[in-house]
């Protein structure tokens, strides 16, 4: 499949364009939006041409409405999804995946551009020249900066904010180095930014006073210090002595909360001693007459914003991390779900109707059929777990089985195939129950069940379940699998489900059990009646599990 970007010189008036990643194999190429409509298709005035014959001519455009681009479909034969859903208009977000029609091939990554570090710097300078006024007092000053620097918290730029905290100290105590330490998930500090007067980055903190550092983590206190040498106490340490250090800040990087009051919301100590973050760490050479009128409040302000800023910026990339595993997700589910649309063979002697209900974007329940020469083959898996790692090894399990049973191989070397990848390749590391059936035209049935729930065999008002069984295929690696067979009469039905269905639970945390399951089956035999019980039982209470039922029904070639 040929692609092709065209660029343009139109763009937006604010002089930051959003961008395209346009991926295909190892490949990728980065297309600036740098107009709207942003179209794309194949033909070859288009934007973004992509020549595959899947795509439409006219296929898509990317518009922007204000700060907002939002994805349209131009009536596209084949689609437009975004992050594996098909849609006609949808609202873009940084790192969607966009996808034309060929979903096979290639993908294209919407990532609008945000402030970046030069930017960031950019605009605090702009904020200091033209906001500030001359009769300003630090306090001010301070704040402003502050509130740049929350603005740009927006983006969730860690490393932006510690530097832009640094530069603000710097600059008010006219130091010559600043730190930022960091608690980390043991609670030990660790260094997470560094600057000095000439906004160069640093990244050793071999020459700070460690022991003033800890002092004032453990104290929960500021440490102002002008003069060193006139301090007995410090005149000692052997950083100070070593490095000449003259001047030492050190301020506790609190967490507060805002509790109501009177006159408002106020940013107060948490209950108890004020949990601290972090440090912030500033040091010279030299004697500093100008750090002695940094008065209380603007360490104060210094502590309290620093802290504010950095909790918010870890929320916000958090956030961000938690969107991109649900994007992941939701491409994830996609996939299965194109996986799971079984077609179902035609047959003249057997009728097959199956459903699955999930109970997450994605599980481990997976069912399939196949008709050969040899008869009707159905597989019905649910592998141990849930999320990711059960939903990728239910696909490899899926084609593996689907290849196996197309070529005509007997259940039983089916089942040991399986049995046999899964304890050499993962080592019990995950275990699959596993219900495979054959129904040839003279009504013969034969099936393998692997720790799977019993199977429901429907002959008129009478249900029977067959109590032929084996080990789930993953477990012993030298495991003896054994098949069993029935005689299926006209109208006799054969139905599979998983324990979804008899574990799914009440609000009282009873279970569906196999008792209700076929007693409803032997009233009402078919997939939707099974459902139906189970969802009025449950009423209203969400599934723990997936549940999948399939529906074998056996008519002669008489009838």
């Amino acid at each position: 499949m040929a692609l092709t970007a065209l660029s343009h010189s139109q763009g937006s008036s604010s002089g930051v364009f959003p961008k395209l990643i346009l991926v295909q194999g190892n490949e990728q190429k980065d297309i600036v939006l740098n107009r709207t409509p942003f179209s794309v298709g194949r033909k070859v005035d288009k934007d973004l041409v992509i020549a595959d014959p899947r795509v439409s001519r006219d296929h898509a455009q990317i518009i922007q409405e204000e700060s907002v681009f939002f994805l349209v479909d131009q009536g596209s034969k084949h689609g437009t999804f975004v992050n594996g859903e098909r849609i006609q208009r949808q609202k873009l977000e940084p790192n969607d995946r966009l996808e034309f029609g060929a979903r096979d091939s290639a993908y294209v990554v919407f990532n609008p551009a945000h402030a970046t570090s030069n930017t960031a710097r950019e605009f605090l300078s702009q904020i200091s020249v033209i906001q500030i006024k001359p009769e300003a007092t630090d306090l001010e000053k301070l704040k402003l900066f502050l509130e740049a620097a929350r603005k740009l918290n927006t983006a969730g730029v860690l490393d932006e904010i510690l530097m832009t905290m640094l530069d603000v100290t710097l600059e008010l105590t006219h130091a010559e180095r600043g730190y930022v330490f960091l608690k980390d998930e043991e609670g030990k500090l660790r260094l997470a930014a560094g600057r000095n007067s000439k906004k160069e980055p640093l990244l050793d903190d071999k020459t700070i006073s460690h022991s003033i550092l800890e002092e004032s983590l453990r104290a929960n206190s500021e440490f102002l210090i002008t003069d060193t040498s006139q301090s007995l106490d410090l005149a000692g340490r052997q950083s100070i002595v070593a490095y000449d250090l003259r001047t030492v800040v050190c301020i506790p990087l609190r967490k507060f909360q805002v509790q109501t009051t009177r006159g408002g919301q106020t940013p107060v100590p948490a209950q108890g001693a004020a949990e601290v973050m972090g440090v912030l760490y500033v040091d010279s050479r030299f004697r500093s007459r100008d750090i002695a009128g940094v008065d209380h409040d603007i360490l104060h302000v210094i502590a309290t914003e620093a802290a504010s800023l950095i909790e918010n910026a870890r929320l916000v990339q958090a956030e961000e991390a938690a969107r991109r595993y649900q994007q992941e997700l939701s491409i994830a589910a996609g996939i299965q779900q194109r996986l799971m649309q079984v077609r179902i063979p035609e047959v003249p002697f057997a009728r097959l109707h199956p459903r699955n209900v999930p109970c997450k974007e994605i599980g481990g329940d997976f069912y399939d059929a196949v008709n050969t020469k040899e008869g009707l083959a159905v597989v019905l898996t649910d592998v141990s777990g849930k999320g990711v790692s059960a939903a990728l090894l239910a696909s490899t399990l899926q084609g593996m089985i689907y290849s196996h049973l197309t070529t005509g191989m007997p259940l039983l070397d089916v089942v040991n195939a399986v049995n046999r990848f899964l304890t050499e390749k993962l080592v019990g590391e995950k275990y699959a129950t596993m219900l495979l059936v054959r129904l040839r035209r003279d009504g013969d049935l034969e099936y393998v069940n692997c720790g799977h729930v019993p199977p429901l065999l429907v002959c008129g008002g009478e249900v029977i379940r067959p109590p032929h069984g084996n080990v789930p295929v993953g477990l012993l690696s030298d495991a003896v699998f054994e098949s069993a067979r029935c005689q299926l009469n006209s109208g006799d039905r054969f139905i599979l489900v998983t324990d979804g269905v008899t574990e799914a639970e009440n609000a009282a945390g009873e279970f569906f059990e196999d008792s209700r399951l076929e007693a409803v089956a032997a009233k009402t035999p078919t997939m939707e009646a099974i459902f139906g019980a189970v969802s009025q039982f449950c009423s209203g209470t969400p599934l723990s599990d997936d549940c999948t039922v399939v529906e074998l029904m056996y008519s002669s070639s008489e009838a």
